[in-house]
C-alpha cells in the first residue's frame, strides 16, 4: 500500500461517515484484506460495462462519473468526492456498471473484495442502511431508464462473462478424468492468455503418452503402463513451471438430484458422490477418484466438483419423468437427468452474445453432436428439455450409443438371444449409434467417406443420424412454442456441414432456412459462424464449444457462493414471510376498458403486502380450450401487458400449458379469453405459471449476501421441514420482503401464508 496502514485507518474512523461506528480492530482486519490503489488524472478506475468485482472508497480524491451516449458521446453524471464510494448498484444487481469513473484529479482508492465486503462492512447495521440508502437512490435512476443497462451490455468487453474474473487471482486447473484418459487445462485470472492444456491417453493401457501443450509449444512423452495417480503426478510435474494452482475444478458426470451447481467439495460432498455412483457407474467412479487423488496432490487448496447434470435441473417434471409406476422415481431416483450441460450452457451464451441479446429473452435448440451427442431445449436461459435422460445413452444416435429405443427390444433380446445384463449394457453402449447401423465405424468422417463412396449401410446410418436431430429440433420448438436461434456444436456439430445440411432440411416451414454457401464455409472450430439466411426467422450457428472455460468460470462462482453462504450460515438471519398467490390477472388500461367499460379505473379493494399493489374488486372468467374459471381476481394497478398468473391444476381445467417464467416474461406463451361485465378480450399470449420468487429490498438483499436475479434455495420451518429450491431472487426499493409460491405448491406441502422461510444456499449469482 502507498500509504501506512494505520493511516488509512484514521482516515477512514475519522473522515468517512460509513465506518464511523467501526472499531479499530475491524477496519485493521477490513485495511488487510484491501489494497489501496493510486490513479494519476484522467486514467480510468471503472470501465463503463464492467463487472463489479470490488467495493469502492475513495479516500483521496476526485472521481467523474459518466455514461457513453449515442455516436459515443460522453455525458457526465457528476463528480464523486473523497469519501464517496462506488460499485454498490453493480454488486447488488449482478448488471455491468453502468457509469465509467475517471479520476479528475490524482485519487487513491480503497478495493475492497466482495468477500470482505459481504462478511465485514454487510455484518455491520448502520452501514447497511447508508449503501441501502445509496443504492436505492442509484437503483431508481437505473429503472427510469433502462436504455442505461442496455447500453452497459453493449459497451462491455465482456458482457456475457467469458472472461475469468476473481476478486483476487486465482489460478484454476480443469481436470476430466475418462475410462482411460485425463484432459486437463491451466488458467491464470490476471492473464487470459496462459492457458495450459494437456492430455494423458491409454491409461492402465499399453503405449500411455502424455501430451502437453503450453506457452513453449507441444511436448510429448511417452509414459509407462501405470494408472491415475501416475498419470496425475505427471501432469502436476508438467504444471511445475506455472503459477501454483489455487482452486482444482472437476468434471462429474452425475449429480443427481442434489447437486444443481457447482459444489465445493468436501468429505461430506464425496460420501453424497460415492452414494450417486449406480445412476452412472461407467463414470462417476472414474471422477471421484480423480478427485481423491487430486486431494491427496493439492490438500491445501478448494476442490470444486462441477457437474454435466447440473445445467438441466430446471427441468420441469414433465419433462423429466419417465411413464413408469412414480415410486421408481420416488426411491431410485429414474427420471430423465441430462448430460452435456456445460456445453449446452456455453454455446448459448455465446450465441447469445453473437446475437447481441441477453441469454434469458431466447428460445435455443443447442446441438451438440460428437461421439455422445445430444440436444437441449433452452427457454430463457433455462434448459426446459434434452434428449439424453436417466443415463447418456438415451435420445439421439451416437457414435457407439444406440439412443432412443424400444424398452420391449431389450427384454426380447434378453429372452431370445440370452442377452446378460453386461451384454446389454455393452451392447447399447459401445456396439451400437454409427457402428452397429454401418459396420465400418463409429467416426462420423469415417460415415461419410463411406456413403460418399456408395456403401449403402454407411448411407442409411447417416440419414437415419440426421433425421432423428431434425425430429427432435421440430419437438423441441413445439415444446417452447418459438425459436429464436439453433446452435450447432461438438465435433460433428462443428466439423460436419453435410449433417448440419441433413439435420436442418425440410425446416423452411419452421422458419430456418439454411444458406448452403454459409455452410460449406463455416470454419467451426474457429470462431462464431452464422450459416443461415438473411431472411430466415431462425438464426443458425455453429459454435465452438469450450466446456474447460465454462468448468473454470463455474469454480469460481462456486467459490464466491460458498464463501457468502458460510457467511450466512454465521449471521442470525431474519425470517421470510412465506404468502402463498392464489390465481390472478395483471391487466392493461385498454383491456380494463374492454372488459369493464370505457373510461373504467380499478377499484381497490384491499392492499397487498407489496407497496403501491393491491387486489380489486374487478373479477374476471378465465375461458380456454378445454374449460372455465369463474371469479379470477385481478390485481392493480395496470401494466404494460396483461398477464394471467395460474397454478398447475388450473392449467388442466383451461387446457393450456404454460411455461415457468418471472413475472413480465410472456414471449411465446400461450392465451385464453377473458371475460368481464362489459366484454371480452381474446389474448394471444400472456398465461405464465410463475417462477418461485422472493421480493426483498436492497437492504434486505444486502443482509442475505443475495442481488437481483440471484437463485437460491430456501428451508421452511415446520412440523416436517422443507426445502424449496430454484427461488429467483428480485430487488427493488419498492418491495417489501416476501416469499410468494403458487396455491398447488401450498397445499401439497401444507403450507399457508405466513410460515417462515430461511435462505439455505446461494445456487447462483
Amino acid at each position: 500500500m502507498s500509504r501506512a496502514k494505520s493511516e488509512i485507518i484514521r482516515h477512514l474512523k475519522s473522515g468517512i461517515p460509513l465506518f464511523a461506528g467501526f472499531t479499530e480492530e475491524l477496519l485493521d482486519k477490513l485495511v488487510s484484506s484491501s489494497r489501496v490503489v493510486s490513479f494519476e488524472q484522467n486514467e480510468a478506475i471503472v470501465h463503463y460495462g464492467a463487472e463489479a468485482t470490488h467495493f469502492g472508497v475513495i479516500l483521496a480524491g476526485t472521481v467523474t462519473a459518466s455514461v457513453i451516449a449515442g455516436g459515443g458521446i460522453r455525458l457526465e453524471l457528476g463528480r464523486l468526492e473523497a469519501g464517496s464510494t462506488f460499485g454498490e448498484l453493480a454488486l447488488m444487481t449482478g448488471e455491468k456498471t453502468l457509469t465509467e469513473l475517471i479520476a479528475a484529479t490524482r485519487c487513491d482508492v480503497l478495493l475492497i473484495p466482495v468477500s470482505v465486503f459481504q462478511s465485514i462492512i454487510v455484518a455491520e447495521p448502520q452501514v447497511v442502511q447508508h449503501i441501502s440508502r445509496t443504492i436505492s437512490e442509484r437503483f431508481k435512476m437505473l429503472v427510469a431508464d433502462p436504455e442505461k443497462a442496455a447500453a452497459a451490455l453493449r459497451q462491455s468487453d465482456d458482457p456475457y462473462g467469458f472472461k475469468l474474473r476473481s476478486e483476487r487471482p486465482e489460478h484454476i486447473l480443469v481436470v476430466n478424468c475418462g475410462s482411460s484418459s485425463l484432459k486437463y487445462t491451466y488458467y491464470d485470472t490476471e492473464d487470459d492468455a496462459r492457458q495450459v492444456r494437456g492430455q494423458v491417453e491409454r491409461i492402465g493401457l499399453d503405449g500411455t503418452r502424455h501430451v502437453h501443450r503450453g506457452l513453449k509449444g507441444e511436448v510429448t512423452r511417452e509414459l509407462p503402463k501405470s494408472g491415475f495417480a501416475e498419470a496425475m503426478a505427471a501432469m502436476v510435474e508438467a504444471l511445475r513451471g506455472e503459477p501454483e494452482v489455487s482452486v482444482v475444478a472437476h468434471r462429474v458426470v452425475h449429480g443427481g438430484e442434489r447437486f444443481t451447481e457447482a459444489t465445493l467439495i468436501t468429505d461430506d460432498v464425496l460420501s453424497q458422490l460415492d452414494a450417486l455412483s449406480p445412476l452412472a457407474p461407467l463414470h462417476n467412479p472414474v471422477n471421484i477418484a480423480g478427485i481423491r487423488e487430486m486431494r491427496r496432490l493439492l490438500p491445501a487448496v478448494p476442490h470444486v466438483a462441477v457437474f454435466d447434470t447440473a445445467f438441466h435441473h430446471t427441468l420441469p417434471s414433465y419433462a423429466y419423468l419417465y411413464g413408469l409406476p412414480y415410486e421408481f422415481y420416488e426411491k431410485q431416483g429414474v427420471r430423465r437427468y441430462g448430460f452435456h450441460g456445460m456445453s449446452h450452457s456455453y454455446v448459448c451464451l455465446r450465441a447469445a452474445q453473437f446475437l447481441g441479446r441477453r441469454p434469458n429473452e431466447l428460445e435455443i435448440v443447442s446441438c451438440h453432436l460428437g461421439n455422445g451427442s445430444s440436444l437441449c431445449a433452452v427457454d430463457h436461459g433455462r434448459s426446459v428439455d434434452t434428449t439424453m435422460g436417466f443415463t447418456p445413452v438415451e435420445g439421439l444416435i451416437m457414435g457407439t450409443r444406440c439412443g432412443d429405443v424400444d424398452a420391449g427390444v431389450i427384454t426380447f433380446l434378453e429372452r431370445t438371444a440370452g442377452l446378460t445384463v453386461p451384454q446389454v449394457d455393452e451392447l447399447i453402449n459401445k456396439k451400437s449409434g454409427l457402428l452397429g447401423l454401418s459396420g465400418i465405424s463409429s467416426d462420423m468422417r469415417e460415415i461419410l467417406k463411406a456413403a460418399e463412396a456408395g456403401e449403402s449401410r454407411a448411407l442409411v446410418a447417416l440419414k437415419t443420424y440426421c433425421y432423428r436431430v431434425r425430429k427432435y429440433i421440430g419437438a423441441y420448438v413445439a415444446a417452447m412454442g418459438g425459436l429464436d436461434a439453433v446452435v450447432f456444436t461438438g465435433g460433428v456439430g462443428q466439423g460436419s456441414a453435410m449433417v448440419r445440411a441433413l439435420a436442418l432440411q425440410g425446416l423452411d416451414c419452421m422458419g430456418i432456412r439454411l444458406d448452403e454457401q454459409l455452410n460449406r464455409d463455416a470454419r467451426g472450430f474457429d470462431e462464431v459462424c452464422r450459416v443461415s439466411t438473411q431472411d430466415s426467422k431462425v438464426t443458425v450457428l455453429v459454435v465452438p464449444t469450450d466446456e474447460e472455460r465454462m468448468m473454470a468460470r463455474e469454480a469460481l462462482r462456486a467459490l464466491s457462493r460458498s464463501y457468502i453462504t458460510g457467511v450466512l450460515k454465521t449471521r442470525r438471519q431474519e425470517p421470510i414471510m412465506i404468502e402463498v398467490s392464489a390465481h390472478h390477472i395483471h391487466l392493461t388500461q385498454e383491456h380494463a376498458e374492454a372488459l369493464f367499460g370505457k373510461g373504467h379505473q380499478l377499484t381497490p379493494h384491499t392492499d397487498l403486502s407489496q407497496p403501491g399493489q393491491f387486489a380489486c374488486k374487478e373479477q374476471v372468467t378465465l375461458v380456454g380450450p378445454k374449460g372455465r374459471i369463474e371469479r379470477v381476481r385481478v390485481l392493480g394497478p395496470v401494466r404494460k401487458f396483461t398477464q394471467v398468473e395460474i397454478a398447475m391444476t388450473e392449467q388442466f381445467k383451461l387446457g393450456v400449458h404454460p411455461p415457468i417464467r418471472e413475472s413480465g416474461d410472456i414471449k411465446d406463451t400461450p392465451g385464453c379469453t377473458l371475460e368481464g361485465t362489459a366484454g371480452s378480450v381474446k389474448l394471444e399470449r400472456g398465461v405464465i405459471y410463475a417462477w418461485r420468487h422472493i421480493h426483498m429490498t436492497p437492504d434486505d438483499a444486502l443482509r442475505y449476501g443475495v442481488r437481483d436475479k440471484s437463485v437460491v434455495s430456501v428451508r421452511v420451518a415446520g412440523d416436517r421441514e422443507l426445502e424449496f429450491g430454484d427461488v429467483l431472487v428480485r430487488v427493488s426499493p419498492d418491495y417489501r420482503l416476501a416469499m410468494h409460491i403458487d396455491t398447488d405448491e401450498g397445499n401439497a406441502s401444507n403450507i399457508q401464508t405466513g410460515a417462515r422461510g430461511f435462505i439455505a444456499e446461494i445456487q447462483s449469482q
